[in-house]
């Protein structure tokens, strides 16, 4: 027998290889979580056994997952979204338990007239299902759509609210389950107890707890112990999981409220940094005993029933979402990408799941066929996200015929500018830079996802149009062949190598500068092509350092020479600046100024390296090379010089004159 260190080892092993492989497919952590749990389960391999203290472990997961959903509960952002969160979640999650309902019903009746035998699930199993179907994954969809720049879209809003109502949706259903276990004629008196105390307890929560709440963690955190701190939060949401449980409740329910009462305190996001290692790994450990009861034989023996179970919720999901998102005003395309969206299983479902069937409304041969179609849809969905445009174009010409109208408005905005500059994002750096460039006579055009945004600058007669910059065609119309430059404005290192790469195969004389929050991916996009990267974390130092060094009194042009210097060591093509016609001034003629040499076909410099040229015998270095038609690259002593190349070069005027004449020497 596996001693209790066996035990953990094998499952950190089996989560650790997990997740690794889901990695590596580019798939959610909580597949590989499933995968491994069916491995390793009584069912396949039979290395660890459905113990009942994994399974209150397991719990916990739940237990923390309710206590994040609570945290993550917004009264504002609720109030905002109510129209699409109250109309669309609440119509898609009812419909859903209510069809359910009648397709049993039918099936039901169908079945005792072909067989003459009795329908084995009673009703209630029917609602824990249609609560099981109704819910999607939260963390599958959302991490999709983050890394697709889709949040602030139409259907990326419509699909966050309807997740944001059923993560809302499993506190009543966690209430409502338990007392559906009670015998049919005290069926009516359980529920209304159920929900009477349930009603008394958030009362009692959340008129004093709040104030309750903030006062104890200000207490706690006077102590200044990360520690005492985490330990508090653990006693919070277990002790109000285990005070909801003992008033014939649900743990997660009181983990639920003691996420809320902490969410309205300032200590929200410190909670969330400390209490996510217990999540994600708890939540792990719940989704492989998950995946443990998954039986492959009766799977296999009954392919055909797994397979009707799999594609008919799947379709009737996607058809039920995408009809209600356009009977609530959505436009075809987006209807259709909404449904595309929720159409798989999620998360709450397999503890809907469990709970039924632990409270003996789902019967147990359901269990492996019914888990079996959830795991299948949840490894579809990365593939539908992905290929969503394909197929919604197939589905809606009106949708293919809208992003045409998207890229002819773009394509219109830009047709008239050349030389001028793409910025890729419009918040509040996009505008900052806008801002910049206006006064100097530099057209732009600006692209968002953000249609409120979009409108109101539009409206302020600002050049800024709904397009997708990662996308190739936005570039296009925005006139990526005749822009004198890229700005990537915005926080996102995928989205900015996908455009980087576009910008690399389609256009690669034009420079691309790209904004990133510290110094960590600055490799990558170099790597890619970018020009230059701009950290914030570098930008923020420097004027911290700048203020610092004023304060405690060093003289103030001392302290621009210092932050020059170090901006210098840090941006090679602000090593200088290019001279112009209003910079002979005296003091100008003095600093360092860039100068482009591009090499002419007759150069005798041609097939030499830079090391050959020995520019910094006379006080000239280069600072960017740019090959011919390709991307501005780093320079380095032992790369050969070619016919089209353009050299940039920092120095004074009468040492770049000299270099200019060596350069293009015949």
């Amino acid at each position: 027998m596996a001693t209790t260190l066996e035990v953990i080892l094998l499952y950190l092993c089996a989560a650790v290889l997990g997740v690794v492989a889901c990695r590596l497919l580019k798939l959610p952590p909580m597949l590989g979580y499933l995968v491994v749990g069916v491995l390793i389960g009584p069912n396949a391999l039979a290395l660890a056994k459905d113990t009942a203290g994994v399974r209150d472990l397991a719990e916990f997961g739940v237990v923390f997952l309710m206590f994040v959903i609570g945290l993550e509960f917004n009264l504002p952002k609720l109030r905002s979204m109510r129209a699409v969160v109250f109309g669309l979640g609440l119509s898609q999650v009812g419909v859903t338990i209510i069809g359910t309902l009648i397709g049993h019903f039918a099936l039901a009746a169908g079945y005792v007239w072909l067989t003459s035998r009795a329908w084995q699930m009673p009703w209630q199993g029917a609602v824990v299902l249609g609560g099981a179907i109704a819910m999607s994954s939260t963390a599958i969809v959302v991490k999709l759509m983050s890394e697709r720049l889709e949040l602030d879209s139409e259907h990326g809003r419509r699909v966050f609210g309807v997740l944001l109502f059923q993560d809302l949706a499993v506190v009543p259903l966690l209430v409502l389950i338990p007392a559906l276990g009670s015998p049919a004629r005290e069926l009516i008196e359980s529920l209304g107890w159920a929900l009477l105390k349930a009603a008394v307890l958030l009362a009692l929560l959340l008129v004093g707890g709040q104030r309750v709440m903030r006062w104890w963690l200000t207490l706690v955190a006077r102590r200044r112990s990360e520690e005492l701190f985490i330990l508090n939060l653990l006693l919070i949401t277990l002790g109000l999981a285990w005070l909801t449980e003992h008033a014939g409740l649900s743990l997660a329910l009181g983990a639920f409220v003691a996420g809320m009462l902490v969410a309205e305190t300032e200590y929200k996001h410190q909670v969330e940094t400390d209490i996510r290692p217990f999540h994600d790994v708890l939540l792990g450990l719940f989704f492989i005993t998950i995946g443990m009861k998954l039986d492959w034989h009766p799977v296999i023996e009954h392919w055909p029933l797994v397979l009707v179970l799999t594609v008919f919720p799947l379709l009737a999901k996607f058809v039920l979402v995408a009809a209600l998102a356009r009977a609530y005003g959505a436009a075809p395309g987006v209807a259709l990408r909404t449904g595309l969206y929720l159409a798989q299983a999620g998360e709450f479902g397999f503890v809907l799941l469990t709970l039924g069937a632990d409270r003996g409304l789902v019967d147990a041969q359901w269990m492996s066929p019914v888990l079996a179609c959830m795991v299948i849809s949840m490894l579809a969905s990365p593939f539908l996200i992905i290929h969503s445009n394909r197929i919604v174009n197939r589905l809606s010409a009106s949708d293919w015929l809208m992003q045409s109208v998207a890229l002819t408005t773009i394509a219109r905005r830009a047709i008239a500018t050349e030389s001028h500059v793409i910025i890729c994002g419009y918040g509040r750096s996009g505008q900052s830079l806008a801002r910049l460039l206006a006064p100097q006579r530099i057209q732009y055009i600006a692209l968002d996802l953000d249609p409120d945004r979009v409108r109101q600058a539009a409206a302020a007669g600002q050049s800024v149009v709904f397009g997708d910059a990662a996308r190739l065609p936005s570039l296009m119309a925005a006139g990526l062949a005749r822009a004198a430059a890229v700005v990537v404005s915005y926080h996102d290192t995928a989205s900015a190598l996908k455009i980087l790469s576009l910008v690399h195969s389609h256009a690669p004389k034009v420079p691309v500068i790209v904004r990133t929050v510290d110094d960590a991916d600055i490799d990558r996009l170099k790597a890619a092509g970018a020009t230059e990267v701009v950290p914030d974390a570098v930008e923020g130092s420097l004027m911290l350092a700048g203020h610092a060094l004023a304060l405690v009194g060093v003289p103030m042009n001392r302290v621009i020479r210092i932050i020059r210097d170090a901006r210098d060591a840090r941006y090679s093509l602000l090593r200088g600046y290019f001279h112009g016609a209003d910079d002979d001034t005296v003091e100008e003629l003095a600093q360092a100024r860039l100068r482009s040499v591009t090499l002419p076909d007759a150069a005798r410099c041609l097939g030499q390296t830079l090391a050959d040229q020995a520019l910094h015998a006379v006080g000239v270095s280069v600072v960017a090379l740019r090959r011919a038609g390709g991307p501005v690259i780093q320079p380095a002593e032992g790369q050969r010089l070619a016919a089209g190349d353009t050299l940039v070069l920092s120095g004074r005027p009468e040492p770049l004159a000299l270099a200019e004449e060596k350069l293009l020497r015949g």
